[in-house]
């Protein structure tokens, strides 16, 4: 099988690129990332079990890997949340299915959106982790929107080996991620 697109890329004219911007002395200490974690938060599963279900198999669809599903941690009565209950699923890409995830984000997704703007670069954790949400997961090729009954949205969080934001910032705008224009 041959290896994903980006990684090849990677290799080939991101890694230098970064060594001229940053200084590396050592080619172990790039930046790589690691991996993707989706995460969708389903509220209406309380409800509906059936909800999640068809939130599960969208994110199987879109990802090529089965999520797991994620279970409260805590009871809240307001809520009428009970803790263990299904309410959420995630899933975590590593490898060659991360990097055609990536790939197929940055190129056929997100220019896909309404009104798009680019993705905003204030959503760094400090430690060279971003995060960014979806509103709509209609906007990956794989879903057929003709049988889509309910929206929902998800949280991708790429997370790297970078030390400092800076470097995370440098090494996704390589990857090809649309960040707005910084100020």
């Amino acid at each position: 099988m041959a290896e994903a697109r980006l990684y090849t890329q990677y290799k080939e004219e991101i890694t230098s690129k970064l060594t001229e911007e940053f200084g590396y002395e050592n080619k172990m200490s790039l930046p790589k990332l690691q991996k993707i974690v989706i995460n969708v938060g389903v509220g209406e599963a309380i409800q509906d079990k059936k909800v999640l279900d068809t939130v599960v198999e969208n994110i199987a669809q879109i990802t090529g890997q089965m999520p797991v599903k994620t279970k409260a941690k805590k009871s809240i009565s307001n809520f009428k949340l009970r803790e263990g209950m299904p309410i959420g699923c995630k899933v975590t890409l590593r490898g060659r299915i991360m990097f055609e995830f990536l790939d197929r984000l940055v190129n056929l997704a997100l220019p896909r959106t309404r009104d798009f703007q680019g993705v905003p670069d204030k959503s760094f954790d400090g430690r060279g982790n971003y995060t960014m949400g979806i509103k709509e997961h209609t906007i990956f090729p794989e879903i057929d929107t003709d049988k889509v009954s309910k929206m929902h949205g998800m949280d991708v969080t790429f997370v790297t080996s970078a030390e400092t934001d800076e470097e995370a910032y440098a090494l996704l705008k390589h990857f090809g991620m649309p960040f707005k224009n910084r100020n």
